[in-house]
């Protein structure tokens, strides 16, 4: 079972690769955007995959964390890109 999760995370990894082009090719930033998330959740699941694979608690852990900051990351997209459109972060109301 081991060979399996390393051979998933391998492919994975590659789909990061292809994920990469999309990162430096955009053509727009939401483009660019779903390339990040892709790294964040496919880095995800490398990690879980590998922690699994080698009965590693604390990848899993890691694994997590990132998991919380690919949030905080398109969070913090969002809101730069609110600002540059000019309609400000005013809530429902503004």
């Amino acid at each position: 079972m081991q060979t399996f999760y390393l051979g998933v995370a391998c492919f994975l990894l590659l789909t990061m690769i292809v994920g990469l082009a999309r990162v430096f090719l955009g053509p727009r930033q939401e483009d660019r955007l779903v390339a990040v998330q892709l790294f964040g959740t496919t880095g995800v699941a490398v990690l879980l995959l590998l922690a699994a694979a080698f009965d590693a608690p604390a990848v899993r852990n890691a694994a997590m964390v990132f998991a919380v900051l690919a949030v905080l990351a398109v969070m913090a997209f969002v809101r730069d890109s609110r600002k540059n459109d000019g309609r400000g972060g005013g809530g429902a109301g503004g």
